[in-house]
């Protein structure tokens, strides 16, 4: 049974999806006026992580995660670059994808664009409004949060005490400071839309109920998000669902910890972020998800260029046991699983059964990993080796390790074909043929070693 930490409850429970065998879930997306940073690196990759280990114990997952695509920053840069808000923004949609793509995140089953859905965003509107719980002034639209009275249990906030322009809009029309906005009215320069209040645009977080609601459902199982979003954005997205449709909204409540540079959190608006597109040319995708899943999701992480060095060379030590066991695949099949490798996926399964435990999970893995060296060195049965690794690539996958590229599978065949050559040049004493080959190999993208139980090959950069 996997054990989620609900924030809503504060506790660990069972998880049990409103429908047997399949998981309904959301996941907050970035507002795209920038280029993502390893702060989204890091939300991204604690909830594909989530989605694929839930895929993994059997769960059929639906995965919607959203961009929002108009917003104050978008139109101001935007006007500042002379182009629409729509064309700024499908500019940053694309390199989004692009830095995804580059970490080994699954795409989304669904990724919706606010500007898509602004009819069903004006529908849910309606319904508040008709329901007494919001108000429209002037050409806004407010949510009364006194009409509202669970409005808090998420953050554990204490109305009383939120004073006004405690990141809520000031604004003298409201009836109540704290309510905040669901319409925004035109304004000249700004994209907008027609709607019952006139012409404007959707506040930021009724996209998010509408968009959800309109692909999972009135209910659905897990919404996620970094913890900068549990208030106020998660706490007016139930708010906004409950209020309309008297039903749960979120079963679970799933929240990351931050990024922190030094002792300040990662953010666009410190100026203090590293962006994916860089980080990427110096550390391998894997490299990068091994550090960060080092750390409990829900705990923050400080960014450490020695800290990712240390994994990389951790993650040397898996990826050279799956270019021994290719190499041993070309003298026959595998056989099925040795006991002595038995008690490992069952160890790997109850550290992630725990919340996700990815800390304990990879020690699991680097145990089955020295537990296979062992049995390498020992001269073992070569078929024996290869279950073993299989078994641990397979394990790694579920948490989104050895997912993509050539290491999970071992060198291409004219990479092999190369290496056999160069063995027989150096045979015939042809060393220069056999360090023209090398290059050639290398030019392919794996890097030869030469050493006393032969060469072995590695991808470059890993």
């Amino acid at each position: 049974m996997i054990r989620i930490s609900n924030t809503m409850t504060r506790t660990k429970e069972d998880f049990v999806p409103l429908t047997s065998g399949e998981v309904r879930m959301y996941v907050c997306g970035v507002t795209v006026y920038d280029y993502s940073h390893i702060g989204h690196a890091r939300s991204a990759m604690v909830f594909d992580v989530i989605r694929r280990y839930l895929t993994f114990r059997g769960y059929r997952v639906t995965f919607v995660k959203n961009y929002t695509d108009v917003d104050d920053r978008i139109i101001k840069r935007a006007n500042d670059a002379g182009i629409t808000a729509r064309e700024f923004a499908e500019r940053f949609i694309a390199a989004e994808r692009e830095d995804m793509a580059s970490l080994g995140v699954l795409a989304p089953d669904i990724d919706p664009k606010a500007t898509e859905h602004v009819p069903e965003m004006i529908d849910l509107i309606k319904c508040l409004v008709a329901g007494g719980h919001a108000y429209p002034v002037e050409g806004d639209v407010y949510f009364a949060i006194s009409s509202f009275p669970p409005y808090g249990r998420l953050s554990g906030k204490n109305l009383d005490d939120l004073q006004a322009g405690a990141r809520v809009e000031v604004d003298e029309r409201k009836r109540d400071p704290r309510d905040f906005v669901l319409w925004k009215g035109a304004k000249p320069g700004e994209p907008s839309w027609e709607s019952p209040w006139g012409p404007g645009r959707p506040g930021w977080h009724i996209e998010c109920s509408a968009m959800a609601m309109k692909y999972l459902g009135a209910s659905f199982d897990l919404h996620g998000g970094g913890e900068d979003l549990i208030f106020p954005h998660h706490e007016c997205e139930i708010a906004q669902a409950e209020a309309c449709t008297g039903k749960p909204f979120a079963r679970y409540w799933v929240h990351n910890g931050m990024v922190n540079m030094g002792k300040e959190k990662m953010s666009k608006s410190l100026g203090n972020t590293l962006n994916i597109r860089e980080i990427v040319k110096r550390h391998s995708p894997d490299t990068l998800r091994l550090w960060m899943l080092g750390t409990h999701y829900r705990n923050m992480i400080e960014w450490s260029e020695e800290r990712v060095e240390e994994s990389k060379r951790a993650l040397e030590r898996l990826t050279r046991l799956l270019h021994d066991a290719a190499a041993v695949r070309d003298g026959g099949a595998p056989t099925s699983l040795p006991a002595a490798f038995a008690e490992f996926r069952p160890r790997f399964e109850k550290a992630m059964d725990d919340d996700f435990n990815t800390p304990q999970a990879l020690g699991v893995l680097f145990d089955f990993g020295r537990a296979l060296a062992e049995a390498r060195d020992r001269g073992g049965s070569p078929g024996a080796f290869a279950a073993g690794v299989d078994e641990l690539v397979h394990l790694s996958r579920a948490v989104g390790l050895f997912g993509r590229g050539a290491a999970q599978d071992g060198p291409p065949p004219e990479v092999r074909e190369l290496l056999a050559a160069r063995g027989e040049a150096r045979a015939r004493r042809d060393f220069r043929r056999g360090d023209e080959i090398r290059d050639e190999i290398a030019r392919l993208g794996w890097l030869v070693e030469d050493t006393s139980a032969g060469p072995r090959l590695t991808p470059k950069g890993r």
